[in-house]
């Protein structure tokens, strides 16, 4: 008979407790873990030994199926036009049945923290059926010294059944899939998927919902740091390259996902990295394909040839493959996984129309409007019924985890880059030449070129000149960069078609923007782009 006894420290009180008749896993290490995946057929080995593991239905998130307990104390400061809610009454349902659902079965349990500032992280219980989710937690959250684990006080905790069903009528759920928050009582309930991402985002959900209160801005960005002490930060959307550009073997990886920006500077939520592998190289990114070939890494729908050697050119299970190996797994990572307040922000969009230059300068205002817009486009193929590209608006850069109203975020976002003077760029690492189909991706090392000269200051002393449709201050030329892909429109063989589609995304940023209209100054609204007609 194994019991986990689950208190809550914030409130002092017995929250819940597990009991099952089946073993429970304390805190088991990789090897252990592995044997426990592959003696229960959950998992398998590449040639190289990584563990390699299939979600089945969902190899992705399932944010139309994730909830928020409504209650007396969320009530005020939750963004319900963003987070669905759920009744307190439909989460004990949920919650009494969770636990009857384990009653029987073997857990895996590992106590770990999200954030590297003691003065602000969130210790976090982990309670998994499958021993492959709890390696991918433990490879993605920071992991106490061993002799911390004797005291540890969880803060939150998740429960993460795969084999659970929601009922809707009785949860008050969509589907028989659910991920339930409960930021009052900080518990999280994920069943119904196997997709283990929904646990590290659950973190990030919380602290989205906490930092904010004590001035603390959460971020969905990855971070480094330069030779010099100089930190910058990359928000992005998944497929901007947040992960690709952050790993750069001449600065310091802070980490690639989640961070928090404070009082004393920068710090990583998470102990390691989920990087996307579809189509990952040895030679277009090399820290994070050596990380493939390692013991302990989890691949996460990587399709294996005959001898075992994972194919990373097949997304025949989905485009959203995935790799998760611990932080320290690339050369030149943090090893606190903090650093100092920014000196560059940087915000990443794949602009799959074409519209976009690759690198623009941002005024604070122009900064604020772009993170509260959170532009990206989706191309055909990524998704099912994809068939063109799609612009998408995914505020703050992370909607889907964004408990909080957008202007919360974006408010403290601006302070913090006034106080203490950071620069801000716009990276387009889409399309150049014409939009999906016609033109090119913008040529990697392009992308690199122009942000080693954003982060080492010398793209500040370039000539600027004023995009006509964005109002943001573009370089006309920069070293070892050709200047014809600076200027968008130069690169299109019709000026009048690229002209038409300038004008068709300035008037979607200006649609998605009206809702956020009564947040916002005069100031940041006048950085909105406007129509203008380009000279031939």
């Amino acid at each position: 008979m194994g019991e986990i006894g689950m208190r809550n420290p914030a409130c002092g009180i017995e929250t819940f407790g597990i009991r099952t008749s089946g073993t429970v896993h304390y805190n088991l290490l990789r090897p252990a873990l592995y044997e426990e995946a592959i003696r229960r057929g959950e998992a398998t080995l590449t040639a190289d030994g990584a563990l390699v593991a299939y979600t089945g239905q969902h190899t992705g998130r399932s944010p139309k199926d994730k909830f928020v307990v409504r209650d007396a104390a969320t009530e005020p400061h939750v963004w319900w036009d963003n987070n669905a809610p759920m009744q307190p009454a439909q989460f004990e349902a949920l919650l009494a049945d969770f636990l009857a659902h384990a009653a029987d079965r073997d857990l895996f349990v590992q106590d770990l923290i999200g954030g590297a500032d003691e003065r602000q992280n969130l210790p976090t219980r982990v309670i998994t059926e499958y021993a492959w989710h709890s390696l991918f937690i433990r490879n993605l959250l920071i992991r106490p010294e061993p002799e911390a684990l004797a005291d540890f006080l969880p803060k939150m905790t998740i429960i993460d059944l795969p084999s659970f069903r929601a009922d809707p009528a009785r949860h008050g759920t969509r589907t028989e899939t659910v991920i339930a928050v409960d930021l009052t009582r900080m518990i999280v309930l994920i069943g119904g998927t196997s997709y283990a991402g929904e646990m590290k985002k659950s973190v990030f959900t919380a602290l989205n919902y906490l930092l904010p209160a004590r001035g603390v801005m959460p971020m969905h960005c990855s971070a480094n740091e330069g030779p010099a002490g100089d930190t910058a930060v990359f928000f992005g959307l998944s497929g901007t390259g947040k992960t690709t550009l952050s790993a750069d073997a001449s600065r310091t990886l802070i980490g690639d996902d989640e961070h928090g920006w404070g009082p004393d500077g920068v710090f990583n939520f998470e102990g390691g990295c989920y990087a996307k592998t579809i189509r990952l190289s040895a030679e277009a990114e090399p820290e994070i394909f050596a990380t493939t070939r390692r013991f302990g890494t989890v691949l996460e729908n990587v399709v294996l040839d005959e001898r075992r050697v994972p194919d990373f050119d097949d997304g025949s299970l989905t485009e959203n493959t995935r790799c998760a190996y611990p932080l320290d797994f690339i050369p030149n990572a943090s090893a606190t996984g903090r650093a100092g307040h920014p000196k560059n922000i940087v915000m990443l969009t794949a602009d799959a129309f074409g519209v976009m230059p690759p690198i623009a300068k941002l005024t604070p205002e122009q900064a604020m409007y772009h993170f509260l817009s959170g532009y990206t486009a989706k191309v055909a193929g990524t998704e099912k019924g994809v068939k063109e590209p799609e612009a998408t608006f995914s505020t703050c850069f992370g909607a889907p985890f964004m408990p909080r109203h957008p202007s919360e975020y974006g408010n403290l976002l601006r302070e913090l880059i006034a106080r203490h003077g950071a620069d801000c760029w716009l990276v387009n690492t889409g399309w150049t030449g014409g939009a999906f189909g016609t033109g090119k991706r913008m040529p990697i090392k392009a992308t690199r070129a122009l942000l080693a000269a954003a982060l080492d200051g010398s793209l500040n002393k370039a000539a600027f000149r004023t995009d006509p449709n964005f109002g943001f201050a573009v370089p006309v030329a920069v070293p070892g960069v050709d200047p014809q892909i600076l200027d968008p429109r130069s690169t299109w063989a019709d000026k009048a078609a690229y002209d038409r589609q300038a004008k068709r995304i300035v008037g979607m940023f200006i649609d998605n923007f009206e809702k956020f209209g009564a947040h916002v100054d005069a100031h940041v609204a006048g950085a909105a782009p406007r129509f203008s007609e380009a000279a031939e």
